[in-house]
């Protein structure tokens, strides 16, 4: 049963794992709590994911699915761009499922670090260990089959097309070095028809719904956060 919030209401506190205790401490390892937060572009996602690390602290990961694009090296770099990266077939998701599972299994793993301005993978992957919470977020976390099975807590963040292109616009090109025109080009020829097909039907998998304004899915998240800390040392 999917639980959707809009207004004021109260969250379904999830089932967090208990202590993590590492292999090599002699101890058994108990299944780390992996929750999955999907949405459109621009919806807050991120936001959501950093506010459940946040609560839970040192006890908790963030797996951005960003980092899990395919490399393009084999590409000439003018035509990088318009690639469309809202389709599955860009992210790696047996590397991600794979190295989920390793997480899972209590082991560390070495995370792509996925540069915007190649799109290619930088040499040196980033070291992280396994945690009590795991959060892997992207605009597709809710699309694969083996990777929905993975999850403990499904998440759809559902916030409409014109405010989410505008968050889009912002991000890539402050952050990732692109032009405004080709943020519309791109958010036009592959970014919304991909939301509809792809991204979009995630939300029949999810147990929560957010479908707030930018105040509301903060107090959501919020909320979200707070339920997860409180299970996690009850």
């Amino acid at each position: 049963m999917t639980a959707v919030l809009g207004g004021r209401g109260s969250l379904p506190g999830p089932r967090c794992a208990g202590t993590l205790q590492q292999p090599s401490q002699g101890h058994h390892l108990q299944r780390p709590f992996l929750i999955g937060i999907a949405g459109g572009t621009g919806s807050g996602k991120t936001t959501i994911a950093r506010a459940i690390i946040d609560a839970v602290g040192d006890h908790g990961v963030l797996i951005d699915m960003d980092a899990y694009y395919r490399p393009l090296d084999g590409m000439p770099l003018a035509d990088r761009g318009r690639v469309n990266f809202d389709h599955p077939d860009t992210i790696d998701f047996p590397l991600l499922i794979a190295q989920l599972r390793q997480l899972l299994a209590g082991h560390p793993i070495e995370k792509p670090v996925y540069d915007f301005t190649t799109h290619t993978r930088a040499p040196a992957a980033e070291h992280v260990e396994p945690r009590e919470v795991i959060v892997v977020e992207g605009i597709l976390a809710l699309a694969s089959p083996e990777l929905r099975e993975l999850l403990d807590l499904k998440v759809f963040v559902d916030v409409p097309d014109e405010v989410r292109y505008a968050r889009r616009l912002t991000r890539d090109v402050t952050e990732r070095g692109r032009t405004p025109e080709s943020v519309q080009w791109q958010f036009e020829n592959t970014v919304r028809p991909m939301h509809r097909e792809f991204v979009e039907p995630g939300k029949a998998f999810a147990d929560i719904v957010l479908h707030d304004g930018p105040a509301g899915i903060a107090e959501r998240a919020a909320l979200l956060a707070r339920a997860c800390r409180e299970a996690l040392h009850s």
